[in-house]
């Protein structure tokens, strides 16, 4: 395996045996900003490309894949339409696919394909979209990606009723080459997604997207959702329909109450109703205890996995706060405690989108949940960060 060094020490030394789950588990991956680089943070048009420092965000991935982790490429997560354009992210997805197929242990990587390069503003009709999603599908494809189908911004501004979800997804999902998962991201995350499926009413839109897994569902890895609330989670993942992989899964994002929905309830027709599987956003902050947490799940202790997770649920909680899209910034700030990124300084500058207390209680959170790998680092870091601010 080629892995350059790294100067805050993600690579370069030997790692443990990968852990085994039974579980499936990705992170979705933030993205390291070049710091240094002449960059307009707040650009003027989509012409001013986002500075990636690749060497520093690929071996971020590969500390996810050592812990065992799957990585969830250019999502929310890594700004994806919050920075991050769509040239951008298919240049990152490119690069963690031949660093994937570089590793002997086939890690997993699955790719968000959405419709960005189409501004919503500019979209006309639905089949405008389409040929937006398949022109990024044609291109993540061609490089042996799996699918993310992610909202779509545009979709949700020219969509007039459920049958146009309808046709969108059967359209896209009847040419995937393999099993697509798909996102619902709640409006909570982007507003701009509002009454996604076709209404404002969550259980009637509820209905639509079942409707478009049971048509298609051989063709439906799984379905993301990311609404916040375990009982509507609950409630979706024991109506998902069976397929030839046995069930099509439900991968939570719920940053609220992950650990009582990974561990399930063990009610339902399938496996796959009794417990939801991983696609989280804060397993990017808390990836080791994650990884010893699903180990300790796989290895039929349940009561060591709810002793590591329980404590990181009220630092999820406040990193995934109102307004709740700015996540990312604690995200990369829990990066950059843990020593494992060598500044602060985020695609779009979105840096700035939190204050000064709410990173002094996302530290203390942090100690109290220990996730932190180097206690005194993030005490210097944060004497550095309360510096910065005259505090």
């Amino acid at each position: 395996m080629d892995r350059r060094a790294h100067p805050d020490g993600l690579s370069g030394t030997a790692m443990p045996a990968k852990p085994v789950f039974n579980r499936v588990a990705f992170s979705a991956a933030h993205v390291v900003a070049d710091a240094r680089a002449e960059h307009n943070p707040w650009p003027a048009s989509a012409a001013d490309r986002a500075a990636i420092d690749w060497d520093a965000t690929l071996a971020y991935r590969h500390y996810l894949w050592d812990l065992g982790l799957g990585v969830a490429e250019a999502m929310d997560t890594a700004q994806r339409g919050m920075g991050l354009d769509w040239p951008t992210s298919l240049e990152l997805i490119t690069r963690s696919l031949q660093a994937a197929r570089a590793r002997s242990d086939s890690p997993l990587i699955a790719c968000g394909c959405g419709t960005d390069h189409l501004p919503p503003e500019n979209a006309r009709s639905v089949d405008e979209v389409i040929a937006a999603y398949e022109q990024q599908m044609e291109a993540i494809e061609q490089h042996g990606g799996q699918l993310i189908l992610m909202a779509s911004r545009a979709l949700a501004r020219v969509a007039t009723s459920p049958a146009d979800y309808q046709r969108v997804y059967d359209r896209i999902l009847r040419q995937a080459r393999q099993p697509v998962i798909l996102h619902w991201l709640g409006d909570m995350f982007d507003p701009a997604l509002s009454g996604y499926w076709g209404s404002h009413d969550v259980q009637a839109a509820m209905d639509t997207a079942l409707e478009v897994i049971a048509a298609n569902a051989d063709k439906v890895d799984g379905i993301k959702i990311s609404l916040l609330s375990k009982e509507l989670e609950v409630a979706m993942r024991r109506r998902l329909p069976a397929n030839t992989q046995g069930g099509v899964r439900m991968y939570t994002g719920d940053d609220f109450n992950y650990a009582e929905l990974i561990a399930g309830d063990g009610v339902g027709t399938l496996a796959t109703h009794q417990k939801s599987d991983a696609l989280l956003g804060i397993f990017d902050a808390i990836a080791p205890a994650a990884s010893r947490a699903l180990a300790a799940l796989a290895e039929g202790d349940e009561a060591a996995f709810h002793r590591i997770l329980a404590p990181t649920v009220p630092l999820s909680r406040h990193i995934f706060a109102a307004p709740t899209r700015f996540y990312k910034t604690g995200v990369v700030f829990m990066a950059w405690l843990n020593g494992l990124q060598s500044h602060f300084v985020m695609v779009g500058g979105q840096q700035s989108a939190r204050s000064l207390p709410h990173f002094e209680t996302l530290y203390t959170l942090a100690q109290q949940a220990q996730v932190l790998r180097d206690p005194d680092l993030a005490t210097f870091r944060m004497g550095q960060l309360r510096a910065l601010y005259g505090a």
